[in-house]
């Protein structure tokens, strides 16, 4: 499979939509930050943004990531920018916003929500572990195929 990914020097600009930009898009843009590094531009962004969920920020901080200072942004924010991707990550958020002014290419990755488990503190984060692994299975995927090796 070939790259879509012309071979620049400028970084793949991508940008991850959710509903509250709390926890999914906020997992998803510092996952990508950390594999990827130089090579991407990374932002995200809500369509109701909210604030940024603790347990989203604990669980992060299990892989040493701390997006303990992020914020929550308003899709707003971005729009009239150009990005190479646009990634949903919830439903909502792709129903919401069906086209992204200035997206290159657009996927969706159908996630629960974890700021929406029930249960005791152990089992929401449990969930919220949850979504950061299969966030983390979706972007090493992506790159992949994005970002091929030789």
């Amino acid at each position: 499979m070939e790259s879509s990914h012309k071979s620049t020097s400028r970084p793949v600009r991508v940008l991850f939509l959710c509903t509250h930009n709390a926890a999914r898009s906020q997992m998803a843009e510092a996952l990508l930050r950390w594999l990827a590094g130089e090579r991407v531009e990374v932002y995200s962004a809500g369509t109701e943004p909210s604030r940024v969920h603790p347990l989203a920020v604990r669980a992060m901080a299990e892989l040493g990531i701390d997006i303990s200072r992020a914020e929550s942004k308003s899709l707003q924010r971005f729009l009239g920018q150009s990005f190479d991707w646009v990634i949903t990550v919830c439903d909502q958020a792709a129903e919401a916003c069906p086209v992204f002014p200035g997206a290159g290419r657009r996927l969706h990755w159908s996630l629960p929500d974890p700021s929406a488990a029930s249960g005791d503190e152990t089992e929401r984060l449990r969930q919220f572990r949850t979504v950061r692994d299969r966030l983390l299975e979706h972007l090493r995927h992506w790159l992949a195929v994005e970002f091929p090796p030789g």
